[in-house]
Order: structure tokens, then C-alpha cells, then sequence
């Protein structure tokens, strides 16, 4: 009996981007009118308590797109593997996938408990300002690390045009210096600079890799 294998690449890496990039966008449509880092107490129970509903599909949007972010990184990582990518970049990438998908799953969950904390404005805004930990610079710096992940060695063994690795790695500088945030407010914009920076450069990989060693770029 003859045993055939066949090389598996994993699903388009397109699929999954999309769906993140959808979900990303939601979240971010539906907090654009809530509350901030800096809100007080009172403010944060007395907006949740107005819009609760708005509040729960934001969590929905946000541990949502956890998914499509882990299935990328898998597929990902699985793709560079069959690219010949030996180097450390390749896990280094995956693991700062799976960070980051786990952040935004984190800051889902608890943005939803929090919606259920309106009558307690201390827990309320306990709670709102770990789910911005998370969802903000928890996030955006191991997304960070999965993109430099890949750009690194595409930069190398010449998998995507030069200036898209280059791109790439400019938008994980950003995300990383994001999580100077947490020590003061003046740096919050580098926040959705890697986050949506990080979701474009994500995208457009997703079209320019290569599926296999003979559609390298030159």
C-alpha cells in the first residue's frame, strides 16, 4: 500500500484578516462613544448603566475578534514553516499572536462583567480600566511582536517587497512604545496607531505572502 502526503498550508490568511479587521472596526465604532481611560467612577457607572446593550456588543466585538487573530497567527506561522523560514522569527511571531489574541479576549470578557457593574461605580471603573490595560497596550505590543515576527524574516529571505517589512517593522516600534502608556496619557495615540496600523499590515500580508518558495519576490 502507497502512502501519499500532502503539503497543508492552512486555510487563506486573508479569511481570517478580514473577519479580525470587521471586528476590529466594530469595537471600535461602538466605543468611539463611551468612556475614557480617565473617566471618573461616576462617569463610567452612569454611561454603562444608559447603555448596556451598546456595552455588551462592544465585548462581543472585542473577544470576538480574538478568534480570527489566533487562526491568523496559527496559519501564519504555518505558511512561513513551508516558506523555508527557520529562524526564531517565525515562533517569536506566533507566540505574539497568540498574546495578543489572549489580551483581546481578556478585555471582551471583562468589558461584558463590567457592563453588569453599573451600580457599583468602584468596580465599574475597576474593571473598565483593566479591560483598556489589556485591550489597549496588552494588546498592541505582543501584536507587535507578531508582526515583526514575520516582517523580519520576509525582510531577509526576501518574501514581501522591501517596503513592506519595513512598514511593518515602523508599526511594531509604534505598538511597542505603546505600552509607555501605562505610565503616562500623552503617548495613548501610539495605542490605535498599532492597532490599526497592525490591522492594514496585517491585511496587505495577507494578500503579498507567498504560499510557496517560488512566488518569493526578488
Amino acid at each position: 500500500m502507497t502512502t501519499m502526503t500532502r503539503t497543508q498550508g492552512g486555510p487563506p490568511l486573508l479569511a481570517p484578516a478580514l473577519v479580525f479587521g470587521a471586528l476590529t472596526v466594530a469595537s471600535a465604532v461602538l466605543g468611539a462613544a463611551g468612556t475614557r481611560p480617565d473617566s471618573t467612577a461616576a462617569e463610567i457607572a452612569e454611561y454603562i448603566g444608559g447603555n448596556r446593550g451598546v456595552v455588551q456588543l462592544l465585548a462581543f466585538a472585542v473577544f470576538g475578534a480574538s478568534i480570527p487573530l489566533a487562526v491568523w497567527a496559527a496559519t501564519a506561522y504555518r505558511r512561513q514553516r513551508r516558506l523555508g523560514v527557520a529562524a526564531p522569527g517565525a515562533v517569536i511571531g506566533l507566540t505574539g499572536g497568540v498574546l495578543s489574541a489572549a489580551a483581546l479576549a481578556m478585555s471582551g470578557l471583562i468589558t461584558w462583567t463590567a457592563a453588569q457593574a453599573s451600580d457599583s461605580p468602584a468596580v465599574a471603573r475597576a474593571l473598565t480600566s483593566l479591560a483598556f490595560a489589556s485591550g489597549g497596550p496588552g494588546f498592541v505590543v505582543p501584536l507587535a511582536l507578531l508582526i515583526a515576527g514575520i516582517a523580519v524574516p520576509a525582510l531577509f529571505l526576501k518574501l514581501l517587497p522591501r517596503w513592506m517589512p519595513i512598514v511593518g517593522l515602523v508599526v511594531a516600534a509604534a505598538a511597542v512604545l505603546a505600552s509607555l502608556s501605562l505610565l503616562t496619557p500623552a503617548l495613548y495615540p501610539l495605542i490605535p496607531v498599532g492597532r490599526f496600523g497592525g490591522l492594514v499590515w496585517l491585511i496587505a500580508a495577507s494578500v503579498l505572502l507567498p504560499r510557496d518558495r517560488s512566488a518569493r519576490t526578488d
